[in-house]
């Protein structure tokens, strides 16, 4: 038995030596070929292909383009084998989706990845005018992540990085000549430049924030609605939101066609919430539509107070608090408690979006409280620093004196020594 085990060993040895080896796989000629040719416009597409995610995940040329890649010289470009040569703007969400519409098949390489995207497209104002209209300007897939140098979102090198999103759209919404035809307007990108958003973004390195696709979609885009825009900041801002929606403001909004959170706070130019948009001031959105006669601007007036005067009370105290602390006084516990009016603020300016002073002052009057504590606290810290300068001041005079006595007496009884002393 153990001869036979041998010897069948080293048959199926012998066989595996004898058998020839798998044949490589063919190359790509289509790449080798476009490299070759000196000219430009066929060379970059196989040279921006080498970090193509497609080009990562096994795929090439005939993927998309049809062909044989088997094959030299045109022979690989023949019809007949499937070759479609370079897609047509229509083709495009149909090729792609060919794939990304796939559950089944984009299981195999990315499970995570939503397969949607070409019926959202269908969605879109994009894929309606080109569906519709046979609008060719419009976006499709390449238009935003490109033709052959498609990377993942997560890549700071993709077109539709959240760092490039603004960029992207751009090219296309900030040309005026390009979008000249479709009568909006094509200063977006430019207002974005000057948000709070944008700064968020990048100057504070903040890729949560938001930026085109975040509001407007992804695949789906398409403008807010004056009806649902409330709904888009709600995203981030929920708390202003719900507020909105049950206020007065809500329904007259709706009724006069403003879209209500950008009715005050700006589109794409989005500017810092602050203190000066409340009451009737220079810059208060109130303003626009109310007076100082009517109901609406007598309680603007009256919230912007009522937070003006909490958050002058927080200042004061955390000012007395911190030059306490610089003297040296233990005031922790204090400039902790004092957060509680940071809050009281936070929440009343929150509440300014319910439009009803009560709200408002339900917030404002506990920070009130606080302040006035903390306050309180830094000054008796203050006092008491006061105090024991001067104890002291007495207790340095009081020991100055002691070592003057000492040394007068001291003096004094070396001349009686020295009078003392024989021959004198």
């Amino acid at each position: 038995m153990r001869r036979a085990g041998v010897a069948l060993a080293l048959g199926v040895l012998l066989a595996l030596v004898a058998s020839p080896a798998p044949a490589a796989p063919p190359p790509d000629t289509c790449a080798t070929c476009h490299l070759d040719t000196g000219d430009e416009r066929l060379a970059q597409p196989a040279k921006d292909f080498r970090d193509d995610i497609h080009a990562a995940k096994g795929f090439g040329c005939v993927a998309c383009h049809g062909g044989d890649s088997k094959e030299e010289g045109m022979e690989a470009m023949d019809p007949k084998k499937g070759y479609i040569g370079k897609p047509g703007t229509r083709q495009i969400p149909a090729l792609c989706g060919r794939c990304h519409a796939d559950a089944q098949f984009m299981k195999q390489y990315n499970p995570s990845l939503r397969v949607d995207q070409r019926a959202e497209y269908a969605t879109s104002v994009h894929g309606r005018r080109l569906a519709g209209v046979g609008d060719l300007k419009v976006a499709t897939c390449i238009s935003c992540h490109s033709a052959h140098a498609i990377r993942p979102p997560s890549d700071p090198k993709s077109s539709v990085h959240a760092l490039k999103v603004a960029e992207t759209c751009g090219r296309c919404h900030g040309d005026a000549k390009y979008m000249g035809a479709y009568k909006i307007p094509t200063d977006q990108l430019e207002k974005y430049k000057t948000s709070v958003h944008w700064r968020a973004m990048f100057e504070k390195g903040d890729l949560s924030a938001p930026t085109c696709n975040d509001c407007h979609g992804n695949h789906g885009a398409a403008p807010p609605g004056i009806s649902w825009v409330g709904n888009v900041c709600g995203q981030c801002h929920a708390v202003q939101a719900d507020l909105f929606k049950r206020s007065v403001h809500a329904p007259v909004f709706a009724q006069m066609g403003n879209p209500g959170c950008a009715t005050c706070h700006g589109n794409h130019d989005v500017s810092e919430a602050g203190d000066t948009l409340l009451g009737l001031g220079d810059k208060a959105a109130c303003a626009a539509c109310h007076t100082a006669e009517d109901a609406g601007g007598k309680s603007a007036t009256e919230m912007r107070a009522a937070i003006g005067g909490l958050s002058a009370d927080w200042e004061k105290a955390r000012a007395l608090l911190l030059r306490a602390e610089h003297a040296g006084m233990e005031v922790s516990q204090p400039q902790f408690d004092l957060n509680g009016a940071k809050d009281a603020l936070v929440k009343a300016r929150a509440a300014v979006h319910s439009f009803r002073t009560e709200a408002v002052k339900k917030e404002v009057e506990p920070g009130l409280a606080i302040a006035a504590k903390a306050y309180a606290r830094g000054v008796r810290a203050l006092e008491e620093l006061a105090f024991r300068r001067k104890g002291l001041a007495v207790s340095v005079i009081v020991i100055l004196a002691l070592i003057a006595g000492i040394l007068l007496k001291i003096r004094a009884v070396d001349r009686r020594q020295q009078l003392g002393a024989p021959g004198h």
